[in-house]
C-alpha cells in the first residue's frame, strides 16, 4: 500500500481489488502527474486488467475522486490523532502542523494533484471539495474549543477565518511541491499563521460570530 492510502484505515469491505487500483492510481500520479496518467498506467502498477478497472470504476476521474477521498480521511485522522486536547495552546499548533507536514511529505504528488488537478474536473469535483473543506474546517473549530484553548481563554475559531488559514495553507503547500523544496518549509510559515489566527492576537470580535 502506498503511502497516500497507508495509515488511512480503508473502509470495511473495501474489495482488495479496489484498493490496488487506488495504489496504482497513487503510483502512477507520483510517477507522472494525473493529467498524464492512464488507465493503462494505473493498471501497470496495480498488476491487474482495464476489466478489473472498470469493474470497480467507471473512469480515472472517479478512482481519482475517490483515492483523494480516502487521502483526505486519512489527513484529518492523522492530525486528530496527533494532537493532545489537554496541552498548551502552543503545543497543540505545532502538533498538528507538524502531522500535516508528515502528511504532505508522505505524498506530495497526490497531494499536489488534490490543489491543482482536482478542479479541473468541474461539477463532478465540487462534492468532494466541499466535503474536505468541511472536514477540515471542522477539525480547526474543533482544535480550538478543545481543554487546552479553552483553558488559556482564547475564542472559538470561526468557519470563515479556518477557510482562509486552509486556503493560504494549501497554496504554500503547492508552491512548494511544484518547486522542489524541502516540504519542511512549510512549517515555519504554517507555525506563524496558525498562531496568529487561533492565538490571542486574533480579532474576538471575528472569533465571537460563526
Amino acid at each position: 500500500m502506498t503511502a497516500a492510502l497507508a495509515g488511512s484505515g480503508p473502509p470495511a469491505g473495501t474489495d482488495a481489488f479496489r484498493l490496488r487500483l487506488l495504489d496504482g492510481l497513487a503510483a502512477a500520479i507520483t510517477d507522472k502527474g494525473y493529467r498524464e496518467t492512464t488507465v493503462a498506467d494505473v493498471v501497470r502498477h496495480a498488476r491487474t486488467s482495464k476489466r478489473t478497472f472498470y469493474n470497480q470504476f467507471s473512469s480515472k476521474e472517479a478512482c481519482f475522486i475517490e483515492l483523494l477521498r480516502l487521502n483526505n480521511a486519512r489527513l484529518v485522522g492523522e492530525i486528530r490523532t496527533a494532537v493532545d486536547a489537554d496541552a498548551p495552546w502552543q503545543d497543540q499548533i505545532a502538533q498538528a502542523v507538524g502531522a500535516y507536514v508528515d502528511h504532505i511529505e508522505s505524498a506530495p504528488a497526490v497531494t499536489l494533484s488534490w490543489i491543482r488537478e482536482l478542479p479541473a474536473l468541474g461539477a463532478e469535483a465540487r462534492p468532494l471539495q466541499r466535503e474536505a473543506m468541511r472536514e477540515l474546517t471542522d477539525l480547526l473549530i474543533d482544535l480550538s474549543a478543545n481543554a487546552g484553548f479553552r483553558h488559556a481563554e482564547l475564542p472559538e475559531l470561526t468557519r470563515p477565518m479556518a477557510i482562509i488559514l486552509l486556503g493560504g495553507l494549501r497554496e504554500l503547500t503547492a508552491m512548494i511541491v511544484e518547486d522542489g523544496r524541502e516540504i519542511r518549509e512549510i512549517y515555519g510559515p504554517a507555525m506563524a499563521a496558525s498562531q496568529a489566527i487561533l492565538g490571542p492576537r486574533a480579532d474576538s470580535a471575528e472569533h465571537q460570530s460563526r
